[in-house]
């Protein structure tokens, strides 16, 4: 089998050109400043103290590039460990800070399996790695012990069920071509999947397209020789073995049973997850934020009014036209779709969303009082952070990508 580091020696992922820094900034979750202080401070960091950070399996760079960009353009200090076991990934992480000029990293090639060594940071990334540890428990229990007090962690790690069809092709391949080097297993797994009948799992699977983007995608998803995924239950069993619970998904609504029926009485919270996923069966991907197991810590809610709110993928303006003229608002992830209304009263408050203001200048802009703000915000709160389109962060500049 080819080990995973000669894998992203050969082929570094996701496959990334440095010369395209000059035109776009990748964002995404886990990992953007404002998602990170809401999950996990509840909107109230302190941005002016210095946020110590560790990627963790930093691949070319994503997150890096993402934790560092937006903090470089709010002025908030930061110091961020790079650790990768690729060389050639690491090579396309740095290029990728140079031709932004970011400074405040320090680039290491070794094993996040060797975090501690690293030191002690407030906040860990891990996106898409742990899942190809020949013992991720090893991996989340590391990580665990490398994070400082106050600390949280940002992470990525496959689901089952929106995969499906990609197993039994890792499986095959992997028996196939034993022995192969990297670019010859490439051709010949691509050949094979062309020629897949139209009833095959993988074929049948439109949620799945990483394979269609470049040679990297195509082997990442289809020829890694250690890849598992985890189920909401076994991901939760997972965390609290290594000393980890879980603060939110980054798209609770998701995981949310009455999305689909009612809840059973009594059912607990994880149980009452691990079935919305079943029932969905199309989620690719369990990304969201934890924390040391036993904290009392809430992800940010609007009972706090000195929160500013953030919106994400959506505009201020065109959401509250949609909601004065009493449209449906449409939203979806990992192939779901669905629709939610709003009260027209909350039109004006989130026209006033603008990354700066806090909920209750937003409120007093609006000439509402408290019951009243109350209210119309409810309902905005719940669909719009339940689909992952709102958050609070104190730091306002970081409504703004750079």
């Amino acid at each position: 089998m080819v080990t995973v580091k000669e894998q992203y020696e050969a082929y570094p992922y996701p496959e990334r050109d440095p010369a395209d820094e000059a035109k776009r900034l990748i964002t995404g979750s886990p990992s953007h400043p404002i998602e990170m202080d809401h999950y996990l401070w509840g909107g109230q960091r302190d941005w002016s103290q210095p946020l110590r950070v560790l990627v963790a399996g930093g691949g070319t760079g994503d997150g890096l590039i993402q934790l560092a960009q937006v903090l470089s353009h709010a002025g908030a200090p930061y110091e961020i460990t790079y650790v990768d076991l690729s060389k050639a990934s690491r090579a396309v992480a740095e290029a990728r800070a140079k031709a932004r000029g970011l400074s405040g990293i320090r680039f290491e090639t070794g094993s996040l399996l060797d975090a501690p060594e690293y030191g002690s940071f407030d906040y860990i990334d891990s996106c898409g790695v742990l899942h190809h540890l020949p013992n991720p428990e090893a991996g989340f229990a590391a990580l665990r012990a490398a994070l400082a007090p106050g600390g949280g962690f940002g992470f990525m790690v496959y689901a089952p069920y929106g995969r499906s069809g990609v197993y039994p092709l890792q499986g095959g391949f992997g028996a196939l071509f034993e022995g192969m080097a990297p670019q010859e297993r490439l051709k010949a797994a691509q050949k094979i999947v062309e020629g897949l009948p139209e009833g095959h799992p993988f074929k049948s699977n439109p949620n799945l397209n990483d394979h269609k983007a470049s040679d990297a995608g195509f082997y990442d998803l289809l020829l890694h020789g250690q890849d598992r995924s985890y189920s909401v239950a076994e991901l939760l069993e997972t965390l609290e073995k290594t000393g980890w619970q879980l603060q939110s998904f980054v798209t609770p609504a998701l995981y949310d049973l009455e999305r689909i029926c009612k809840r059973p009485e009594g059912m607990r919270d994880g149980a009452a997850m691990a079935v919305a996923e079943q029932l969905t069966g199309t989620i690719r991907l369990h990304v969201g934020y934890a924390v040391p197991a036993g904290e009392d810590r809430k992800p940010a809610k609007s009972s706090n009014r000195k929160l500013v709110p953030h919106l994400s993928g959506v505009q201020a303006g065109a959401l509250a036209k949609a909601v004065a003229q009493g449209k449906p608002i449409p939203v979806g992830s990992d192939g779901v779709r669905s629709t939610f209304t709003l009260p027209k009263a909350a039109a004006g408050l989130i026209a006033g969303i603008d990354g700066r203001r806090s909920l209750e200048q937003i409120a007093a802009g609006a000439r509402m009082d408290a019951l009243a703000f109350g209210m119309a915000w409810a309902p905005v709160e719940k669909a719009l952070c339940g689909w992952g389109l709102l958050k609070y962060s104190g730091l306002g500049n970081l409504g703004k990508n750079p």
